[in-house]
């Protein structure tokens, strides 16, 4: 059974021990930090100053003591939602017995950009009759590592959590108190009436409180930026509104302050709900840059293309990239520092709770073709390699000629040591790459060696990747099991011929659930089903020439999204409910990339 569609989803207001559904969340950002709000006015997640900082409002993970930003009508209500065309400003409408008020949410950015502090703005305006709202910023401990407080002072109260402070005002608010780890507040709408919120917000350095006038001003001014922004975004073909929409989402996960680019917005929200498959994806994947630049490229979106691209080849020459490629980074471009559990119950009490990825000190080999891939990308669209990158991409290449007959983890992160189909199809996507930026004349050394290593690649996976009797190719030499990132190589240009044809024929039936996709054999006992592979599904039926089926799995899953366009990381076939972290970057890109793809091999 396929997820529900989107015309069909009811909104639910509805919190169970103080947790909501994972669809009920929307997405905003300011291009350093990313707020979830739910549908009934809460925002349950939002670091501060950054997005891979300890969340001081995270009722996400912890509900009792997580912390939160609570407005809502004191009535009971129903809500309907929506991003103001081409932003990601959030509009919810509120709809009691007594009256409609409509909320607009969004962090605020700057003249020039991002603000140097994080300063959310909750417009509250009447539309009819009377709506009574009530509002509550507590913040939380930050994970269980610092205790709130309020701070009386002669600015007025403000809000420390460790080395965070914040500060509370507005227009008409009507402040009322709160304690001594909350300030609270209530007022009454009216037609036409206008109320404002504003929570401002820096760590480790004094706070510029923000004049709530200056600030509905600046809310404007933030809509308009993010439509601005819309306006070089060169996309028209099919599934357009989708695909800015995702567009939109993947620009929130772009660190304006570096140019990396986050893979997810949250840590540990569960993939499975039994547990104990909770990860923190507030990393940057080399994977994941290498399929957004591929796409900003494309849709002519210069300026994050650069900084992407400049940030991480700064950032793997830093590590010893020569040598080595680690397969993610910091959001500053350091190396990951290993893990630590953190004692929070969790989403829905689905722990653990943990910051950090273990992933880091596994070895990739599919990542050698996502970065080459992806500075061929960049070259094709009109760039240049600096002497440095291009030496240092010759080398990278030469050592894939040395590694790819080594056992590495395969794109899932997996313990088991193997010598992954789709690893080795990467490893031809770097050759083959690296080939087409020497005839360029991007990049020096010895092309000759890397077309003859590409072609032992060919000849290997043919050989020994391939069973007959399922008609596919298999996750290793010898297994019995599939592996839906293969699937990858249809695009890549690996094989768009008659055996990745029947392979996708075998996933589908195997690993398939409607429209949806498991990651690999087995999988499906362990968590939900992985969003982006039904995309790339989608994009391989289009490329060995099976357009019209690749066109009507298209029109089906870009409705998997909630109601204002927002992807995680899996679904359960089952109910349609998200799993994983949100907003997930790889789903986004997934289906936009196949919706380029599919338009492009029309």
């Amino acid at each position: 059974m396929a997820a529900p569609r989107k015309s069909s989803q009811q909104l639910s207001t509805d919190r169970v021990d103080g947790y909501v559904d994972l669809r009920s969340y929307a997405a905003i950002g300011d291009g350093r930090s990313i707020a979830l709000v739910a549908c009934d006015g809460g925002i349950d997640w939002l670091p501060i100053p950054s997005i891979d900082s300890r969340p001081v409002f995270a009722r996400l993970l912890d509900a009792e003591h997580g912390g939160s930003i609570e407005l809502a009508p004191a009535d009971d209500f129903i809500v309907t939602r929506e991003y103001i065309e081409s932003t990601n400003v959030l509009t919810t409408t509120f709809t009691t017995k007594s009256g409609v008020a409509i909320v607009t949410d969004a962090l605020i950015t700057g003249f020039a950009g991002r603000l140097p502090w994080v300063e959310l703005a909750r417009r509250i305006d009447g539309v009819k009759g009377a709506v009574t709202f009530r509002w509550r910023v507590a913040p939380g401990t930050a994970l269980a590592t610092a205790t709130p407080w309020v701070d009386t002072t002669t600015h007025g109260k403000i809000l420390r959590v460790g080395g965070v402070t914040m500060a509370v005002r507005g227009i008409d608010h009507g402040p009322r108190g709160g304690g001594s780890r909350a300030v609270v507040g209530s007022f009454t709408t009216a037609p036409k009436s206008r109320h404002l919120l504003v929570v401002a917000g820096a760590a480790d350095e004094p706070l510029h409180v923000p004049s709530p006038e200056l600030t509905d001003v600046a809310l404007d001014r933030t809509i308009h930026g993010w439509q601005e922004w819309s306006r070089d975004f060169g996309y028209d073909g099919p599934w357009a509104a989708d695909v800015q929409r995702s567009a939109l989402a993947l620009k929130l996960l772009i660190y304006a302050p570096t140019g990396s680019i986050a893979a997810a917005a949250t840590t540990s929200v569960p993939e499975n709900i039994d547990g104990n498959k909770n990860w923190d994806y507030r990393f940057a994947w080399i994977r994941d840059l290498a399929y957004t630049v591929h796409a900003l490229t494309r849709f002519g979106l210069r300026e994050e293309t650069q900084a992407a691209v400049a940030w991480l080849m700064r950032t793997i020459r830093a590590h010893g990239g020569e040598s080595e490629l680690d397969i993610f980074y910091t959001l500053a471009g350091d190396l990951p520092a290993g893990t630590t559990r953190l004692s929070v119950p969790g989403w829905r009490g689905i722990g653990p709770v943990v910051e950090g990825n273990p992933a880091g000190e596994q070895s990739q080999h599919g990542i050698f073709g996502d970065l080459l891939s992806l500075m061929l990308n960049y070259v094709r669209a009109g760039n240049v390699l600096d002497v440095a990158t291009g030496r240092m991409l010759a080398s990278v290449a030469d050592r894939v000629c040395d590694i790819w007959q080594q056992p590495d983890s395969g794109m899932w992160e997996l313990p088991e040591l193997q010598r992954y189909t789709s690893s080795a199809m990467g490893c031809w996507q770097a050759l083959d790459s690296a080939i087409e930026l020497h005839e360029l004349g991007q990049i020096p050394g010895s092309s000759e060696h890397w077309r003859i290593e590409r072609d032992v690649i060919v000849q290997w996976v043919a050989e020994n990747c391939w069973s007959e009797a399922m008609q596919s190719y298999v996750a290793w030499p010898g297994a019995e099991s599939l592996d839906a990132s293969v699937l990858l190589h249809a695009p890549s240009g690996f094989d768009r011929g008659e055996r990745m044809s029947t392979t996708i024929d075998a996933l589908r039936a195997r690993l398939g659930r409607g429209h949806l996709l498991y990651r690999y054999t087995g999988v499906d006992a362990e968590e939900g089903a992985f969003v982006a592979c039904s995309f790339w599904m989608a994009a391989s039926l289009a490329c060995v020439g099976r357009r019209d089926e690749a066109v009507a799995m298209m029109d089906e899953l870009v409705e998997l999204s909630n109601d204002v366009g927002i992807l995680a990381e899996m679904i359960e076939p089952g109910d349609g409910a998200f799993l994983g972290n949100l907003p997930q970057g790889l789903s986004h890109l997934a289906l936009v990339n196949a919706a380029i793809t599919i338009n492009e091999v029309a």
